[in-house]
C-alpha cells in the first residue's frame, strides 16, 4: 500500500450523462477554441484545419468507408465601417447576445481579437452566458421542427 500513500483517494464516480447546460457550454467552448486557433494561424500566416470523419460509399464495391476530411471553418469576425475588427459569437447559426441589444465585440487589432475570444471562452466556461446559450439553443431547435 506504500505506492498509493501519496495519492488523494476519493469516492467520486463518473456521471452517466452530462447535463444539457454543461454540454452546450462545452460545445461553444470548443467552437471558440477553433476560432482562437484560426485567428492565431492567420496572424502567423499558417493554415489551421480541424479534421473530421465523413462516411462515403465506394461506387465500385458499394461498401461504406470513413474518410478523414478537413472541417470547413468560417471566421466569426469581420471589419466594420471604421475598419475595426468585430467578432460575433455564434451557437450553431444563432448569434449570442452578449449584452442587451449587443451581439458583437469591437477590437482594435488582431491580438485584441484573440484576447476578446479568450475572455469570452473563459466566460462561457464559467457559465456566465448560460441563459443566452439556452435561448439560442431553443431558437435553433425551432428551425428543425418545421
Amino acid at each position: 500500500m506504500s505506492t498509493l500513500d501519496g495519492l488523494k483517494l476519493s469516492t467520486a464516480k463518473k456521471p452517466a450523462h452530462i447535463p444539457a447546460v454543461v454540454f452546450r457550454r462545452n460545445k461553444l467552448s470548443n467552437k471558440l477554441w477553433e476560432q482562437i486557433q484560426l485567428a492565431k494561424s492567420q496572424i502567423d500566416g499558417t493554415s489551421f484545419a480541424v479534421k473530421k470523419f465523413r462516411t462515403v460509399k465506394d461506387k465500385e464495391t458499394g461498401l461504406r468507408k470513413s474518410v478523414e476530411v478537413n472541417k470547413r471553418l468560417r471566421e466569426w469576425w469581420f471589419k466594420n465601417e471604421q475598419g475595426k475588427v468585430c467578432v460575433s459569437i455564434k451557437y450553431g447559426s444563432q448569434l449570442i447576445e452578449l449584452a442587451k441589444g449587443k451581439h458583437s465585440v469591437e477590437c482594435d487589432t488582431a491580438q485584441g481579437l484573440i484576447k476578446a475570444l479568450e475572455q469570452i471562452k473563459s466566460a462561457v466556461e464559467l457559465g456566465e452566458l448560460d441563459t443566452q446559450i439556452a435561448t439560442a439553443s431553443v431558437n435553433l431547435r425551432k428551425g428543425f421542427n418545421k
